[in-house]
């Protein structure tokens, strides 16, 4: 049996009418009555005896609505004891972030608000986890994981841009990606790695003259007329709104880029790194937006 046509006759029961239960649940009145209709055929009998001022249970519809109000109030007072349960959550929730990664910073702090109980330890790092050694619950990792023995859930997909101040761009002319590689560059890098900047179909190799891997100061010598360099959108689109940093090649975008988190299992997650890993998922992509 549906039980969520099951749902929808106790409601038609309860208001009184197939309007007021499709008002009360949000859906079009003829889904209600279809659903309803559904359900006695499934059953074999008739629920409602319909006339055109007022619904009328039958002997076999007042049973059913018996039993299945019983059921759907204790089902909601199960649903709000879960809900309150979650609310009450209390821990500690060990958690792994990239250096300067700001659009979880808001995030975090909207969690704590609707999880009070919960604290959290942050690990700020971006190398290899040992998660066990280390002591992480959860980490958020950008780029390619494929050599990860954990599991990793995608938060977001997005593309890097090369970007300068409208001062340094004054004495620098991008035409080309080939450009790039003669002007005076800041790029994010791992110790002494060439580098090598995918700008639409074409491959070029930067010397930098700053590596670092700290996107806030690349974002800050950019800021400052210093040079060119390659941030993620959420470190520089509210900066190129107010014209302080521009574009420079948008014809010319950089490969996708992801934000994923990253777990040692799916049997053993506790149930405070459940729902934050679920939090995230919903609300990564706003929190994105609203630190951009």
């Amino acid at each position: 049996m549906d039980l969520n046509s099951t749902r929808m006759f106790a409601n038609v029961v309860t208001k009184g009418s197939f309007s007021a239960a499709a008002s009360f649940m949000a859906v079009p009145v003829a889904t209600v009555s279809r659903r309803v209709a559904d359900l006695e055929s499934a059953l074999g009998v008739r629920l409602l005896e319909r006339t055109t001022r007022k619904l009328r249970l039958t002997e076999a519809g007042a049973i059913l609505y018996e039993f299945a109000s019983r059921g759907l109030e204790e089902m909601e007072a199960g649903l709000l004891a879960l809900s309150e349960q979650q609310q009450n959550l209390q821990g500690r929730l060990r958690l792994s972030l990239p250096p300067s990664f700001e659009p979880m910073w808001k995030l975090l702090g909207s969690f704590q608000e609707l999880y009070t109980n919960i604290e959290i330890d942050l690990f700020v790092t971006e190398r290899r986890l040992d998660f066990i050694e280390d002591g992480i619950d959860v980490a958020v990792r950008i780029g390619d994981l494929a050599s990860l023995s954990a599991i990793a859930r995608l938060l977001l997909s997005y593309r890097h841009r090369v970007v300068a101040s409208p001062e340094f761009l004054a004495g620098n002319l991008f035409k080309t990606p080939l450009d790039v590689a003669t002007c005076k560059c800041a790029a994010w890098a791992k110790k002494e790695q060439d580098i090598v900047w995918f700008l639409g179909n074409e491959k070029v190799s930067i010397k930098p003259f700053i590596r670092a891997n700290d996107y806030a100061y690349m974002r800050y010598l950019a800021l400052n007329h210093k040079c060119i360099t390659e941030l993620p959108p959420f470190y520089c689109q509210e900066h190129i709104e107010k014209g302080a940093l521009v574009e420079v090649l948008p014809e010319y975008p950089m490969p996708d880029q992801q934000v994923s988190l990253v777990y040692p299992s799916r049997k053993h997650v506790s149930r405070i790194t459940r729902v934050f890993i679920d939090y995230c998922v919903k609300n990564f992509k706003v929190a994105v937006l609203l630190s951009s």
